[in-house]
């Protein structure tokens, strides 16, 4: 069956009367409450001036009001969701670069984002919630105007714009078609065999592709329930999956982490509310905590690779009882992917190159970045920035991000191997390498260590630990014992950028 043309035509496979939208302690939202929402949103915008194709940034907090504003606004306009958590100088760059004609925030908002908006001349429109009102309805209060172009949103418009993280570069902006993010839910949807009988407990940021896509539209093409949190808390966890009684949860390595860390206390719960699988992404996923998470939950832990201009996901481990192994990513679940030279040749299986897609899913290019684009694609294949080798089974393997990789010398030493040695040490709970300057050799081997409860080893010992299972050249020539370490706003551990963050520079 083909994906769904638009986001409209997506939220058309749920049956009248099932659940949709739902949070805890509030009543919940059928599909044919959302799709009036959705169509009275598309009148609304249309009222203040806003219609096909202009982008309308939102900066809301987690919850069913942001996931039903994403699919609604999406639905009549281009949404560009922020981080709730940038400063003002930050918001003034999205803001401009987005070159937003409009911004949503919740009813009696101190965001900085809303005084930066009048300072461009912006107009701010409020999200309210009417008394009594079910997860995920709200009213939009603002100015009024004329659309350019009034109505529902066709295939080729942009439903989604976001930016690229930016850690070694300016940020790009990265524009994703309705034609995009409903094949990328009709892939995650099938990935993961959802049903209406589905129940997702999302606690990804909504300003993020994982959650937005994954999370909320995966779930809506499969006529399936969202209940949707406040965010993720590792303290509330095991109480929500009491309370919500979900089928399955997709959370980023740090959070299943955390979680893990919390699971041997929490028992009956996770015996109380058996899970059918648990989804990881947006990182890499250390083999010993994927066979840790299997353990506790007595479920399949579905590894996934995604990423932004790919409106989320490549590939996928599949499930049972098709093979999944930890420290793969899996299949290819949407796009075509193979494994690309510096030359822009194909490699056979076994051979470590770039990772390159093509397919439906994927951003026809950067906006306004001509020389982002040139060096983005090659003869159709969108080059990912990652490095990985397809096995004989086409299983990939990611070894690290080519941005990230440690050049020693000359020599080219992949990060996530020694994160996973290190891991395997009983004292270390979680750890981050990443490059730090040397005046000889350009690059040398760092690592940042978080120990576990009550556990004390030391830098030798660790870099002992190491050596006895690796080459000396990828042994940490500095091991720094940290109570956390740096993380992006998404939750994933941070590589570039981390020595200076660490004085290391």
């Amino acid at each position: 069956m083909p994906a769904p043309p638009t986001i409209s035509v997506l939220l058309s496979r749920g049956a009248d009367s099932a659940l949709a939208l739902s949070a805890p302690g509030r009543q919940s939202l059928r599909y044919d409450g959302l799709r009036r929402q959705v169509g009275a949103t598309i009148e609304s915008l249309n009222r203040l001036g806003i219609g096909r194709e202009d982008a309308v940034a939102i900066v809301l907090p987690n919850g069913p009001e942001m996931a039903s504003a994403f699919v609604s606004i999406a639905s009549g306009a281009t949404t560009a969701p922020l981080n709730p958590g940038y400063t003002a100088a930050e918001f003034e760059f999205y803001l401009q670069d987005l070159g937003a004609r409009l911004l949503v925030v919740e009813a009696g908002s101190d965001s900085p984002a809303v005084a930066v908006a009048k300072k461009l001349d912006i107009p701010v429109v409020e999200l309210v919630v009417p008394a009594g009102a079910a997860a995920g309805e709200f009213a939009l209060h603002g100015m009024s105007g004329r659309a350019a172009r009034p109505g529902a949103a066709e295939a080729g418009d942009v439903a989604l714009v976001l930016h690229t993280s930016g850690t070694t570069s300016r940020p790009k902006i990265v524009p994703l078609t309705h034609a995009n993010v409903c094949t990328s839910a009709a892939h995650i949807a099938a990935s993961l065999a959802l049903t209406p009988a589905d129940r997702c407990l999302q606690v990804m940021p909504l300003f993020h592709i994982h959650g937005l896509i994954a999370a909320v539209l995966g779930s809506l093409h499969a006529g399936a329930e969202i209940c949707c949190t406040p965010g993720f808390n590792a303290l509330q966890f095991f109480g929500q999956l009491r309370d919500v009684r979900p089928t399955w949860y997709t959370a980023v390595p740090t959070m299943h982490q955390a979680i893990l860390a919390r699971a041997g206390r929490n028992l009956e719960a996770i015996a109380a509310v058996p899970l059918r699988l648990v989804r990881s992404s947006s990182a890499s996923l250390p083999p010993q905590v994927m066979l840790a998470l299997e353990s506790a939950f007595n479920c399949p832990l579905i590894e996934s690779y995604g990423m932004t201009e790919a409106a989320h996901q490549m590939t996928s481990n599949p499930l049972p009882p098709r093979a999944r192994f930890p420290g793969s990513v899996g299949v290819a679940a949407g796009p075509d992917v193979a494994i690309m030279d510096e030359e822009g040749r194909l490699l056979p299986a076994g051979v470590v190159g770039e990772v390159v897609i093509r397919g439906p899913n994927v951003t026809a290019g950067y906006r306004n970045n001509p020389d982002a684009n040139a060096t983005a694609f090659t003869r159709g294949w969108f080059r990912t920035g990652d490095q990985g080798v397809l096995d004989e089974k086409a299983y990939l393997r990611l070894t690290g991000r080519l941005k990230e990789i440690i050049n020693r010398g000359g020599e080219k030493i992949s990060p996530r191997e020694i994160d996973e040695v290190l891991l395997d040490h009983p004292a270390v709970a979680q750890v981050v390498t990443f490059a730090i300057p040397h005046a000889m050799l350009g690059e040398d081997v760092a690592a940042a260590v978080v120990l576990r409860p009550g556990v004390e080893v030391s830098e030798r010992d660790l870099r002992l630990f190491v050596g006895n299972r690796l080459a000396d050249m990828k042994v940490p020539r500095r091991i720094l014992f940290l109570e956390e370490i740096p993380r992006g706003a998404t939750g994933k551990l941070q590589r570039i950028g981390l020595a200076a963050k660490l004085g290391l520079t």
